[in-house]
C-alpha cells in the first residue's frame, strides 16, 4: 500500500497500490520507466521500500524476509545463471538454497525440466543454452520451492510461438491451484490471453485496476471486412455508423490492425453488445461479411486510452 522508492533524485515507484489475487493472474501494465521491475524486486525481497507496506502471502519481505521468500518465487527479465553448471545443476543448487532435501532436489529438478521441456539439455552447461532456452529455465528456478506467489519480469522475452504457448498453459495451471501469479510484461497481446485482472502504472503510480472481463465491455474499436468493401462503407454511411479505412490509419499511431490494405474499416462501439447488433444488422442487410474482431487487444485498448489522457 502507498509503496514508494527512490534512486537518488528519481522517484522509480511513488505511490502504488494494488492487489494481485490468489488463484488469478494479474498484469503489470506500463510504460518503460513506469516502475514495474523496481516493485518487483520490493516485493521479491530484493530492495527496500523508502515508505509503504507490502505483504506477501501474508508476510513483509523487509521485516519477515524468509517467510516471504519461502513462498515466492521470482523470475528476472534477464535470466542470469552459473554457466558452467548444467541445467539439472542449476535447479538442484537452488533447492539446496531451499533446504531440499539432495534426492528431493533432484526429483523436483528432473520435474520442472520435463515442465519446461528442457529434459533433453538436462546435463548441457547452461551457457550452450538459447535465450529462449534460458527463460525456461529461469521459470524452473523459481518455481523449484513450489512457491505460492510467482513474481515474472517479462516471461515471455525470447520465447518461440510454441513456448510461449506453453507458458500461458503452465501459469493458468499455477493459478487454478491456488497461486498467486503476478506478470509484468510489454506483449499485451499474451496478457490478453494469459491474465484475470490488471493493473495499470505510469510515472511510479498505479493509474487503474480492472478485470478482464470489465475491460473487454468497455468502449473499444473494432475491424470489419466484408467480401465487397464498397457494400460495406455504403451500408455504414447509410446506417450513420462512423468508420475509416483501416488502410488510412495515422502514421506513428499504435494501430497494428492496418497492416495491410485489405478493405477493412475501423469503427468505435460501446461494447460487445453494440458490436454483436452491428453484425446483426450487417447480415439482414445483406452485407458480405467476412469478419468481424476487435482492432486490439483488451488490455491494449485499456492502456492506449490511458496513454492519450496522459497527453
Amino acid at each position: 500500500m502507498g509503496v514508494r522508492r527512490s534512486f537518488g533524485s528519481v522517484r522509480a515507484v511513488d505511490s502504488i497500490t494494488f492487489t494481485a489475487r490468489p488463484g488469478r493472474v494479474t498484469a503489470l501494465v506500463g510504460p518503460n520507466g513506469a516502475g514495474k521491475t523496481t516493485l518487483l524486486l520490493m516485493l521479491a525481497g530484493l530492495l527496500v521500500p523508502d515508505a509503504g507496506t507490502l505483504r506477501v502471502a501474508g508476510h513483509d519481505p523487509v521485516t519477515e524476509s524468509a517467510g516471504a521468500r519461502a513462498r515466492t518465487g521470482w523470475m528476472p527479465d534477464t535470466f542470469g545463471t552459473w554457466d558452467s553448471l548444467t541445467a539439472r545443476e542449476v535447479l538442484t543448487t537452488v533447492g539446496a538454497a531451499y533446504f531440499l532435501e539432495a534426492d528431493q532436489a533432484r526429483e523436483r529438478a528432473d520435474e520442472l525440466l520435463r515442465t519446461v521441456h528442457l529434459e533433453d539439455l538436462a546435463d548441457a552447461p547452461a551457457r550452450v543454452l538459447s535465450r529462449g532456452q534460458k527463460q525456461r529455465l529461469g521459470l524452473a528456478r523459481a518455481l523449484v520451492h513450489d512457491p505460492q506467489v510467482l513474481l515474472l519480469d517479462e516471461p515471455a522475452s525470447g520465447l518461440d510461438p510454441r513456448s510461449r504457448v506453453d507458458l500461458r498453459v503452465l501459469l493458468r495451471r499455477l493459478a487454478s491451484e491456488g497461486r498467486t501469479v503476478l506478470v509484468s510484461s510489454h506483449v499485451l497481446t499474451e496478457l490478453d490471453e494469459l491474465a484475470d485482472d490488471a493493473v495499470f502504472v505510469s510515472h511510479g503510480r498505479t493509474v487503474r485496476e480492472s478485470t478482464l472481463a470489465s475491460a473487454t465491455g468497455e468502449r473499444r474499436t473494432w475491424r470489419l471486412r466484408a467480401l465487397d468493401p464498397v457494400v460495406l462503407g455504403a451500408w455504414l454511411e447509410d446506417t450513420g455508423v462512423t468508420f475509416r479505412r483501416a488502410a488510412d490509419a495515422v502514421p506513428g499511431e499504435p494501430d497494428h490492425s492496418a497492416a495491410s490494405d485489405d478493405g477493412s474499416v475501423q469503427v468505435e462501439l460501446d461494447d460487445d453488445e453494440s458490436a454483436a447488433g452491428l453484425v446483426r444488422a450487417a447480415v439482414l442487410a445483406g452485407v458480405p461479411l467476412v469478419s468481424v474482431a476487435p482492432a486490439n487487444g483488451a488490455l491494449e485498448q485499456v492502456y492506449l486510452s490511458l496513454e492519450e489522457e496522459r497527453r
